[in-house]
């Protein structure tokens, strides 16, 4: 994940039978401000919390630059996230356990070297590789011989200490040829062609292999396989990208340069946006959503729409003990008034959640919280007395570099009326920050956590968070009946089925509630008067490679 209006088509696509998928397909310029030439658009942007590697990058700021600079095997539809052939000519399977995966023979990397089933299956190899450590590994547990890749020590803060991997390489991933490669899970797996268009997914270069230390980090230009690729990467300043002159795909960029200026500070990058210093800006601070100001403030060049994302306040009860207990979980999660919130800060264009599944995707069930995500003041106080409270005050700590001030303010503010204890909203520097910290488990009481969905499926919305090492499993929650349903979801033979054990499987967040749904946002992007053909694709990210200038 990316740990992170017009409506959008309910979208989830799981294949299930042989041939799963068809083939588908400078000067400066003085009427440009600041001169800038007229072919280069300047978008807001974040400190990546890692090197642009994509099988270790799992957050916004890192996978926005990745996702239109690598290639994959699958290309997902703006619309309605349909996933389409890109590198792929074909992906096939008979029992959903053994697929053939045959690509295209055209594909280039920026430096020129071929694109081969190799350059899949060795990237592949590396990311799911335990001692790397790498964010993206768990998406690769599926694999026939993925566990054999992982360590075995008995430290849990470093288990490849005195208990080295079996293997480095998974068994079920072999090279035919130059083209050709064969995927084996464990089990079956049907909407494993649905996942191959994630990042961790992307082929990797030859010349990754030389010095993987060193590749992505500030400073260096690493090679790619999509339709740009990094020229600058200068912390804490910018990432800027051109065209790959070698890109041979289907889905080119239409912009010569695109420069992600960074920001720490969500208002700086707006009040630039406005300013026509730079020309797309997908943040909008919460107080230019009332009454629709931002799209003054632009005049009227906007659009929103419904996307996969989930804003959530999360806990480790690992980490702060005093709250171990679940039902004083449950009360916090009851004293949330989730309808203001949304109506008085986002101006309504956030919808409070009932569940920890986006409406947007098939398999979606209202209220599988239950009365946990209903605000009752009167009910939670009671609860929260009967089970004996906390000692000290409650934090919700958030990343300072976007707008969550207002919100976390607010949330904690209904809590401290509700349970009559002390709640502070509590920023980091930054997203990377904040991330870093919560993998070493350094955070105290709440956190506010965000989820983008990362391919279209009720699964991701569960199993990339909530499954017991899982990359994205901040909360520590490890349920042996969550594990077995959503395994038993992969294997399903229809969607129906897989869906009614993922919404099984979702249950159990709801008898633990260590993630507390708050709501389903909208996405926003405005832009500048010299750029056209803005859209926001279904996962709310702007389509940087669409976007032209006048």
């Amino acid at each position: 994940m990316r740990r992170v209006s017009r409506s959008m088509a309910v979208v989830s696509t799981v294949i299930l039978a042989a041939g799963v998928l068809a083939a588908c397909g400078g000067d400066g310029d003085d009427d440009n401000p600041g001169g800038r030439p007229s072919a280069e658009i300047i978008v807001n942007g974040c400190n990546p919390e890692n090197p642009l590697i994509p099988g270790n990058t799992a957050e916004t700021c890192g996978g926005n630059i990745l996702d239109v600079t690598t290639s994959k095997l699958i290309h997902y539809a703006t619309e309605d996230a349909a996933p389409e052939m890109d590198i792929a000519e074909s992906i096939d399977t008979t029992d959903n356990q053994n697929f053939t995966v045959k690509i295209k023979p055209d594909y280039l990397f920026s430096d020129g070297t071929p694109v081969t089933a190799e350059s899949f299956v060795k990237a592949w190899n590396w990311t799911a590789y335990g001692p790397n450590g790498y964010q993206g590994a768990y998406f690769f547990e599926p694999v026939e011989g993925y566990a054999d890749l992982q360590c075995t020590g008995p430290d849990e803060e470093d288990p490849c200490k005195g208990g080295a991997p079996a293997a480095d390489t998974m068994t079920g991933l072999e090279v035919v040829d130059e083209t050709t490669f064969t995927i084996k899970t464990s089990e079956k797996v049907s909407n494993l062609p649905v996942r191959l268009g994630y990042t961790a997914f992307a082929p990797m270069p030859e010349v990754f292999f030389e010095d993987p230390e060193a590749y992505g980090t500030a400073g260096t230009e690493p090679v790619s396989a999509g339709p740009y690729k990094i020229t600058e990467f200068t912390e804490n300043k910018q990432i800027v990208l051109e065209k790959n002159a070698e890109y041979a795909g289907d889905f080119g960029g239409k912009s010569d340069k695109i420069t992600f200026k960074i920001y720490t500070d969500e208002a700086a990058a707006y009040a630039d946006a406005v300013a026509g210093n730079i020309d797309i800006i997908d943040n909008i601070p919460t107080d230019n959503l009332t009454d629709d100001a931002w799209l003054g403030d632009f005049q009227d060049r906007g659009t929103s729409r419904e996307q996969g994302v989930i804003q959530m306040i999360g806990i480790n009860p690992t980490v702060d003990k005093r709250l171990e207990n679940p039902e004083l979980r449950k009360a916090i999660s009851m004293a949330v008034d989730r309808a203001t919130i949304t109506e008085e800060i986002f101006a309504g264009s956030a919808t409070p959640a009932t569940g920890w599944v986006s409406p947007v995707v098939d398999g979606y069930v209202a209220d599988q919280c239950g009365e946990a995500c209903v605000y009752d003041p009167e009910a939670a106080k009671e609860l929260w007395d009967a089970e004996g409270g906390i000692e000290g005050d409650l934090t919700l700590t958030y990343n300072g570099d976007a707008d969550h001030g207002p919100w976390t303010e607010a949330a904690c503010n209904s809590i401290r009326q509700a349970l009559d204890v002390e709640c502070k909203a509590t920023p980091t520097v930054d997203f990377a920050t904040f991330l870093t910290d919560l993998g070493e488990r350094k955070v105290d009481g709440m956190f506010r956590q965000g989820w983008q969905m990362d391919y279209p499926s009720i699964e991701n919305f569960l199993v990339p968070l909530y499954s017991k090492g899982a990359s994205s499993n901040y909360y520590n929650f490890d349920d042996a009946q969550f594990q077995e349903l959503t395994k038993q979801g992969a294997a399903a033979e229809t969607l129906d089925e897989a869906n009614a054990f993922y919404q099984q499987a979702e249950l159990r967040l709801a008898a633990d509630m260590r993630i507390i749904p708050l709501w389903y946002t909208t996405g926003h992007v405005a832009w500048s008067d010299r750029v056209d053909n803005v859209d926001i694709n279904a996962f709310g990210v702007p389509v940087y490679s669409e976007i032209t200038t006048k």
